[in-house]
This record gives structure tokens, sequence and C-alpha cells, in this order.
């Protein structure tokens, strides 16, 4: 299931701050979230890390006036756009959040302390050089919103075609599971973002389950090589197009797309 990204909290919050529509304290409440602690090193000036507090400020007066997300896999850039250094840095964490205003962008890296069944998360986001160019491949909220929509119906069909138990009930679980936790967590998007995108990153990560139950239910009907391999090429342009679709919904205040 696509999760919510800590490179999302931190760009959805960090815009609502910086539009001043949260107060810095709530903004980094919502971004550290469950986790115990984030810090941000590298940030220019600093020798050291420092709290996020700090260090949105810092980027504030830099000239950062706005932050995207990045959601890269291997072979699908998603949100970046350079040098290869903070490219291959982004990749290996699956997530970044790029400046815009100033060359720079953050990476988290996570890790967790202390003993088992008393572990506690701790972010250090490492602040880099980037590359200011457009980010890779994101589409508009009005054109992820159709993607998602044609990429639900073109995977569901399929899978119902293969026998695939992750198509039916227990996509319906997932979906219900996902539904519930969202509500418990509050708020989808900070404050600032249009209800477009709000609508769209719950579509996909509504998709992100139906992808996760069907990868997750053993073989399910498909019991021949090529069956599986169809439902493999089946779910691996629906990941690409939920991705491309979270992104699209994180970056839509930066990128000024608004809607209904």
């Amino acid at each position: 299931m696509l999760s919510e990204p800590r490179a999302g909290r931190l760009a959805a919050w960090g815009n609502a701050l910086l539009a001043g529509l949260v107060s810095p304290d709530d903004a980094v409440l919502a971004v550290v979230g469950d986790d115990t602690v984030h810090r941000v090193a590298g940030v220019p000036g600093e020798p050291g890390p420092v709290g996020l507090t700090l260090a949105l400020g810092r980027l504030r007066a830099l000239g950062v006036d706005g932050l995207r997300v990045a959601l890269p896999a291997p072979g699908h850039p998603l949100g970046l756009s350079g040098p290869p250094e903070f490219n291959a840095r982004a990749l290996e964490a699956r997530e970044a959040v790029v400046c815009r205003g100033a060359a720079l962008g953050l990476v988290p890296e996570v890790s967790g302390v202390g003993p088992a069944g008393d572990v506690r998360v701790e972010v250090v986001w490492h602040c880099l050089p980037v590359r200011e160019a457009p980010p890779a491949d994101v589409p508009s909220l009005g054109e992820a919103e159709r993607e998602l929509a044609e990429a639900l119906r073109e995977a569901t069909e399929t899978l119902t075609r293969l026998d695939v138990a992750g198509s039916g009930p227990v996509a319906e679980a997932a979906v219900a599971a996902y539904r519930a936790r969202t509500e418990a967590d509050g708020e989808v998007l900070a404050p600032g973002y249009p209800q477009r995108a709000v609508r769209v990153l719950e579509l996909a990560r509504r998709v992100g389950a139906l992808v996760a139950a069907a990868q997750g239910t053993g073989h399910g009907g498909a019991v021949s090589a090529s069956e599986m391999a169809a439902r493999g090429a089946a779910l691996r342009p629906v990941e690409r197009t939920a991705r491309r679709a979270q992104v699209a919904a994180y970056n839509s205040v930066v990128e000024g797309y608004g809607g209904r």
C-alpha cells in the first residue's frame, strides 16, 4: 500500500508554514508524527544538524518559497531534476524534498534507536545541492486524476480476469483499513491545499491498497507463469501511476494547480 511518505509530510506542512497558514510548532509536530525527532544536516551556514524549526527558517531566509516532493523508483526518477549525486541519494531513500527558490534538496535518513520493543525512530534530513530544472514526470492534478481512474479500471479488469483474490474482498478490506486509519489520523493534507489535491491523494492511496492486496494474496487463480507475469504487468503501471498522483497532489500548491 502507498503509505504517507515523510517527504510528503515535510513538503505539505512546510508549504503551509511558508504560506503563513500554520505555526512553526504545529508544522513540526505534524512532520515528526510518530517519529522521535527530526533534524536537518548540511543547512548552509550551520556547522551541524539543527532542528526542523531552525532549518525551515534558514531555508526561507535563503529564498525558499515552496517545497516539492520526489518519489523516485528504479528506472523512474519521479520528481527529480539532478544532479546525479542527489538523484542517487533520493533513489536510495525512495523519497526526497526539492526546494523552490534555492538550489537545495532534502533526503531523509531513517534509523531506529533503542532495544527491541522500544525502538525510537530518528530522522536526519540531509540538505544537498540540486539542479534548478523542471522535475521529472510530474503530472497536473487533472492529469493525475484521469490517469488514476483509467489505471484502476484497467487493473481491476485484468486482475478479475486472472481470478486474483486481491481484486475483490481482500482489496475492499485493505481499502476499508486505509480509510479507518486516515480518519483516525485526521487531515490528509496540510492547510492551503485544494480539495482536488486531497481527493487525488486519497484515490492514489486507495489504488495503492488494491496493488498491495493483489501482490500479497499468493498466486490466487493465476497458476501459470504467464498469468503470474500478466498480474505483475498489470500492477506495475498502476503503482507508477499512483506514485505520480501522490507527487502531483503534494506539489499542487507549489505548481499552482487548484480546482475543485
